[in-house]
């Protein structure tokens, strides 16, 4: 049965605005990090789209936007295989620390997981999500790098290729057939009035 996923990033934290590195550890949505998820949640109503089933990342920032998206009006799980990379020792320091890209295996000598531990990490979960939950509309907020991850993963599938930088509450749209994920469509809201 064919189903569309909707993988979306969370809204702005306070970590974003701060420029602090933020996968593991947690911080609140700002106010316009609220307002954000407030603006896709009116882009689904727009479009007509309606969620059977709604999942998200275990961090704060992730079930908040959720909330906010689906108005608290569905049930939702929280997993931990949604969750942001593991950044080890830098979890919470400036982002002028980070190494250049690509990051590879640097964080793992932190603390921290291997790049294809934590591609692994996010596939395995959004495939065992597609394969057992039987909703044609899902809706998943993880995080930024953990949605370039998803969608790198399946690259010579993709009608659409994300740009480097995955923007607070982008939408990636992901058909799901035959055990193969394709983004069709990638939605970057504009949001340089707020």
């Amino acid at each position: 049965m064919k189903k569309t996923i909707y993988l979306l990033r969370h809204g702005e934290t306070l970590f974003n605005t701060q420029h602090k590195i933020q996968g593991w550890c947690d911080s609140p949505l700002t106010q316009k990090g609220i307002k954000q998820a407030e603006i896709a949640s009116q882009w689904f109503k727009n479009e007509g789209i309606t969620f059977n089933s709604a999942y998200c990342s275990t961090s704060e920032r992730a079930s908040d936007t959720l909330e906010i998206i689906t108005g608290s009006t569905i049930k939702y799980q929280r997993l931990k295989g949604l969750k942001e990379w593991n950044f080890g020792a830098f979890e919470g320091k400036d982002e002028c620390l980070n190494p250049v890209l690509p990051y590879g295996d640097f964080f793992e000598y932190y603390g921290g997981e291997k790049e294809k531990d934590f591609q692994k990490r996010i596939v395995s979960t959004i495939i065992n999500i597609a394969k057992n939950d039987s909703s044609q509309s899902i809706l998943i907020v993880s995080h930024g790098a953990a949605c370039a991850q998803f969608c790198r993963y399946w690259e010579k599938y993709n009608i659409v290729q994300y740009q480097r930088g995955i923007k607070n509450c982008s939408i990636m749209e992901f058909s799901y057939e035959n055990d193969i994920f394709s983004c069709q469509k990638i939605t970057v809201h504009d949001f340089s009035s707020l």
